[in-house]
Formats: C-alpha cells, structure tokens, sequence
C-alpha cells in the first residue's frame, strides 16, 4: 500500500518550475524570499547558462556565512546488523558478508583513533534496530563516545521521542535521518521489507528528534533513487516545515548520490557531477544559514572544486565499514563505496592551498552550552 503524502510535502504545486524561461531563473536570483518555486527553476534546463552566476552566488553567500572554514567530522560505524530490505545499501539483509558489531573497548579504539586524527565530531552509524544493535546498545556507545567529542551525531533507526531524549542526556547532539527518497511509490518499491518500509515514521523521526532536544537534525535524499528535482523540492518543504515549527533546532543538508555497493543496485535516475553542483548552489542561495555537507562518497576532484562553494561541511578519512579505522583490511563490505579516500591530512592541506580553514570543533555548540548555562 502506498502511504499518503502529508499536505505540506506536496511538491506538486511548485513542480511546474521545471519548465522555467530564462526569465524565470533571473527573477530566482534576485527574489527576496526563495523558495520551492525558486529551487525548481534553478534546476531547471532554461538555468543551464546561469550556472557560474549561481557559483559565485554560492560562494559568496557561504564565506558570508561560513567565513573561509570547513568544518570537519568523522563516521564511525558501529554495526552492520540490519533486517531492512533496502535495495540500494551494501547492508541489506540480503546481503552475504560478515555482521559485526563494535563491542565497547573496540568502540572506544576507534574513538581513540579518530580523536588522534584531530576530530572533535564524530556521527555514529549503525543499521536497522536489532537485537544485535538495539537502542541500548547505541546509548551507551554515545555515552563512551561522549567522554572523548565535543560533538556526537547518530545515524541510526527513526527512534521515538523518549528514546532521543535519553540520547540527548547522554552527550547525542545531533541525529540524521535521511527519507531516501520522498516519492511515495518509489520508497515502497526500494524499501521490500524490514521496519524502514513504513515511509512516514521515519518522515517523522526528525520532529521527533527536535521534540525530544536534539541541538541539530541532518537531513537528505540519496539521489538517484528517484526523479531528483521532486526529491530537492520535497527535501526543501521538509527542511522549511520543520524551521518553522521547531526553530529552536538547527538542521544541516547533505547530498549523498548512490555510489557502488553490494548488491549492485543500479540507478534509473543517475545525477552527475554537474548537477549535483548546481544542486548545492541552488540550496546555498535559497537557505544561505544552513551548512551544507559533502561525504567522500564523491571523488577528490570534485569535493576540493566545491569546497567552499555552497559546502560547509565535509568528512575526511572516513571508513564505511565496521571496525575500518583499526583495520588495514576490512572482512567485510561497506555501507557503500568510498570516492575520496585521502588521509585527514592530506585533505586539510587541499583545504589550506585552497585558502580554507579546516575546522574540528564545532563552536556553535560551545556558545549554546554557554546560554544554557547562563554564561553566554
């Protein structure tokens, strides 16, 4: 059965944008308050001679925002467990290799490995709820991780208010939970079994997350999975509806595309670089405050070209599979396969000649601390 859209995500009445005149793409450009009209004719073919004026844009509205920083994290994953059918992911159940999860001095080696490299914010990652990687095994794992980052992030299964809220007590300050994909049909098709099937608990798990006292929720599409202009329209009405209800919370955006993985998922609707750049543009100029993400599921070449332009935020180093900071050869396949796999440090000397500052820690969550405590 297919689940019903709520009202607010219905992209349809913004979707016709895709048939923008260069007229049409100018008046973008110069609107005061962009939005889901602005985002489709910015994506749209009659945009195509405005992309460098859409770069400079971007530029420009980040290092007013961002100054000259890109601030830097690091994913560490705790299991590969998973009863999801999705079939895209190299952890589908489906999938044959090894399952594992970190048990709690491995979880605080690699925690111990990351803070060497320099990080100050990691994001944990785990599969679908399991009883090999359950919620109390996740909270405890931000506990241990708590101890040593300024920041910890979960990317784990949608999660219920109470649960995020332990979370929260724990040291969790933010959570990501990306929809995949908002096409309705096209989810359920993707999603064939498992507790990641039912489309609107997991729509509902970053308000559940901001309810409870997340500081930041992460947010996305996988692109590729389905018609990309619909998911960037439906991916914007979300991010709007939830800064509207829960302003109190910030939120970060990220533009993973399906990359390589087990399974050999093959996608009908392919984003290439290009368009993923004018994707990031297009976000930058309609929500100028909100620090945009690039994975190393993209190549070197293209993260140090949007470095700076549009993106924030990156990872360096990153390992996709269980235990793969600590092992010079993981037994098992990862989540997905890794674009850029140069060393931190290798990727903050690309990010100095480019005149950028890496930056580990994440000072809006000391001036927060700060007003909470009565201090700022």
């Amino acid at each position: 059965m297919t689940p019903q859209m709520p009202a607010w995500l219905d992209p349809s009445p913004w979707l016709d944008g895709r048939g923008s005149t260069p007229a049409d793409v100018e008046r973008a450009l110069v609107c005061d308050a962009p939005g889901p009209r602005e985002l489709a004719a910015l994506l749209s073919p009659a945009a195509d001679p405005f992309l460098e004026v859409m770069a400079q844009r971007a530029l420009a509205l980040t290092q007013r925002r961002f100054g000259r920083t890109i601030s830097m994290y690091a994913p560490l994953y705790l299991s590969n467990y998973c009863t999801n059918g999705c079939a895209y992911c190299g952890f589908a159940s489906d999938r044959v290799q090894p399952r594992r999860r970190l048990e709690s001095p491995e979880a605080e080696e690699e925690l111990a490995m990351l803070k060497e490299m320099g990080f100050e914010e990691v994001l944990l990652l785990t599969g679908e709820r399991t009883s090999h990687a359950g919620f109390d095994y996740l909270l405890e794992c931000v506990s241990l991780a708590a101890q040593r980052f300024h920041a910890v992030g979960v990317e784990a299964f949608p999660m219920t208010t109470r649960e995020y809220a332990l979370l929260a007590e724990a040291g969790c300050s933010g959570v990501t939970v990306y929809q995949e994909t908002y096409d309705p049909r096209r989810y359920v098709r993707l999603h064939r079994w498992g507790p990641k099937k039912e489309y609107l608990d997991r729509l509902e798990a970053p308000a559940r997350a901001m309810e409870a006292g997340m500081r930041t929720v992460g947010m996305g599409v996988l692109l590729g999975l389905s018609d990309p202009v619909f998911d960037a329209v439906c991916l914007l009405l979300h991010a709007g509806h939830l800064q509207r209800i829960h302003w109190k919370s910030g939120i970060t955006l990220s533009f993973p595309r399906v990359r390589p993985q087990a399974g050999d998922f093959h996608s009908e609707f392919p984003v290439d670089e290009a368009w993923l750049a004018r994707l990031v543009f297009a976000f930058r100029i309609i929500l100028p405050d909100v620090p945009l993400l690039l994975s190393t599921r993209e190549r070197p070449e293209f993260r140090d070209g949007m470095a700076g332009l549009g993106i924030s935020k990156m990872s360096a180093g990153s390992r996709t599979t269980v235990g793969g900071y600590g092992e010079a050869e993981s037994m098992s396949e990862g989540q997905f396969e890794v674009g850029d796999k140069r060393s931190v440090p290798e990727v903050c000397t690309m990010l100095r000649n480019r005149g950028l500052d890496p930056v580990f820690k994440n000072w809006d969550i000391v001036f927060r601390d700060e007003e909470a405590d009565g201090h700022g």
